[in-house]
């Protein structure tokens, strides 16, 4: 059997398993087989991390099978998109994901794209989600316009989901522990200082980095005592939002709506708080 290779940065984008699903994986791979083959790129293990570990660590038996994709971006867009098409998702991790999308969309096709690939090479993996028609089609329109449509937002959402997606990624260069902790949900960090953090120097990443990881992030956090200090940033805030909300009813687009509609909600409790 080849050697199957795992990459790291393509495995980090999974999120763990909780102890109980994992378990019950491992019961049923045991009982019945790896019934789903492993997928991979040049010998790369893409999809299946953890029923390769379940297997390996048991001794049972596996099949692969191998998609061609011509760069890594187009390979974590993959990913990305499987993903989210097959997993329950926290509100936070679907905003990492599609930040995630937008940058190395960008990074394959430019701003103003030509052609869009096709977002998912096998029907099976998408377990049965559909996405808006028109992803195959010739494009003459920004990346965040077309991946609003993608995923029924804001192409405003799609901006700031790529700032929050950008800033996990800067900490998990330095922690690869402390992304775990914040996809996970287990670091009590906001988007909004994850937004300042994409913007940020350097050091003041790897200063956030080793305090989540060392357990001192959330101990070190400034506490408010006064709300005055939230009320400039709460009236920018609800201006925007407006705006946006605005924006959308006008234009019909009820899913882009709802959704910006729970951003505003979540951005709300995040500031209340700190309260």
């Amino acid at each position: 059997m080849r050697e199957i290779i795992i990459d790291e940065e393509f495995k980090s984008l999974l999120p763990a398993l909780d102890n109980d699903t994992y378990v019950w994986l491992e019961e049923n791979i045991i009982e019945y087989g790896c019934r789903d083959p492993l997928v991979l790129w040049e010998g790369i293990l893409i999809d299946g991390h953890n029923r390769y570990e379940i297997c390996m660590e048991h001794g049972i038996p596996f099949n692969t099978i191998s998609m061609e994709f011509d760069s890594r971006d187009k390979v974590l867009i993959w990913i990305i998109t499987t993903q989210i098409s097959r997993r329950n998702l926290t509100p936070f991790q679907l905003s990492f994901y599609r930040g995630l999308h937008y940058n190395a969309d960008k990074r394959t096709y430019g701003n103003i794209d030509r052609l869009t690939q096709p977002l998912q090479s096998d029907k099976s993996a998408s377990n049965g989600q559909s996405f808006p028609s028109g992803q195959n089609d010739h494009f003459h329109e920004s990346t965040a316009n077309r991946l609003a449509d993608l995923y029924n937002i804001s192409n405003r959402t799609v901006r700031r989901d790529a700032q929050l997606a950008e800033a996990v990624e800067a900490i998990g260069n330095t922690s690869p522990a402390a992304k775990r902790d914040i996809l996970a949900g287990k670091a009590r960090i906001s988007k909004k200082k994850l937004y300042e953090l994409s913007a940020g120097p350097e050091e003041y990443i790897i200063d956030v980095a080793e305090r989540i990881e060392n357990g001192t992030y959330e101990k070190n956090m400034p506490v408010l005592v006064e709300p005055q200090p939230l009320v400039k940033d709460l009236k920018k805030i609800t201006s925007n939002f407006y705006r946006e909300l605005r924006e959308l009813s006008e234009r019909g687009n009820t899913n882009a709506f709802k959704s910006t509609f729970k951003l505003y909600i979540e951005t709300l409790e995040e500031m209340y708080s700190y309260l």
